[in-house]
């Protein structure tokens, strides 16, 4: 993927002979070092977290990804204090796809975050109906496990939305990504309604790109634009499962003007949520 390489997910992340990704072998590792040392054998340590063998041996294994709630068990059954916790974010970014990986370590220092999508929910954005849909529709098709490990993965990053300190986050959504009925009319009403309510947080602001406005310069397509924590900017764009990080300044600085300029064109935040809701047929 193009943007630099910041050291957090692309070598963390390599995927072994078996496609599984190489943090997911150094977990288990340490896993089954922790377990040992304290005594137990994997009948022993599933049994004191509520979990079957075949979980512990498959995690241990790196065949499987723990989910936070297991690592929150073992580390309690076992009686130590942050060691896999320390891991788990790494873990969690292993399960999304690898042309994204490399954005998501920096999304994850984000301390504001603008997108524009004009075809689907922003991911940070999805209920899970929504986000199980899509992966399941994707072609060709996914395996069960890997619609579950996407899905997982896509709402831990929804985290962003609460996270602290707060991320300012702003979201302009195309007319035609609100109308779409991804998984039929009752998920997307289920959509419309978390939206609605995501919204409230004082952090997150949403805005529709009204269908009538014309030409406007998110015809181009979706992207993101961000700040980190260090006050570097990037961008993101993507399209057919292809992303590419840009760190060029002159780019990027395109993009916050863009940005800027369709916030100017679409409906204002209330005027947002009252088109939101006439949809849910909230008036």
């Amino acid at each position: 993927m193009g943007g630099r390489s910041n050291g957090r997910g692309e070598g963390s992340n390599t995927a072994r002979d078996d496609g599984n990704p190489a943090i997911w072998t150094g977990y288990g590792r340490l896993l089954k070092l922790l377990r040992e040392r304290a005594g137990l054998t994997q009948a022993q340590l599933a049994e004191a977290i509520g979990y079957s063998i075949e979980q512990v041996a498959s995690v241990e294994q790196g065949r499987r990804p723990a989910k936070a709630d297991f690592t929150r068990r073992v580390e309690e059954a076992l009686g130590v204090s942050g060691e896999l916790a320390v891991l788990q974010p790494e873990v969690d970014r292993a399960k999304l796809p690898l042309f994204f990986q490399d954005f998501a370590g920096i999304e994850a220092e984000a301390v504001s975050r603008c997108s524009y999508d004009p075809l689907l929910i922003p991911g940070l954005l999805q209920c899970e109906p929504y986000t199980r849909a899509l992966f399941t529709a994707h072609c060709p098709p996914l395996s069960d496990e890997s619609i579950e490990q996407l899905t997982e993965a896509r709402l831990t990053r929804q985290q962003a939305l609460t996270r602290t300190p707060l991320v300012d986050l702003s979201f302009i959504i195309g007319e035609a990504a609100l109308r779409n009925p991804v998984g039929g009319q009752d998920i997307l009403r289920e959509q419309w309604e978390h939206l609605l309510k995501v919204v409230q947080l004082r952090n997150v602001e949403a805005q529709v790109m009204p269908s009538h406005i014309g030409f406007h310069p998110g015809l181009n397509g979706p992207f993101v634009y961000l700040e980190t924590s260090g006050h570097e900017r990037y961008g993101y764009v993507e399209s057919q499962e292809v992303g590419r990080v840009i760190s060029d300044r002159a780019q990027v600085s395109t993009l916050c003007l863009r940005y800027g300029k369709l916030r100017s064109l679409a409906l204002n935040v209330d005027e947002s949520a009252q088109f939101i809701k006439a949809l849910a047929g909230e008036r």
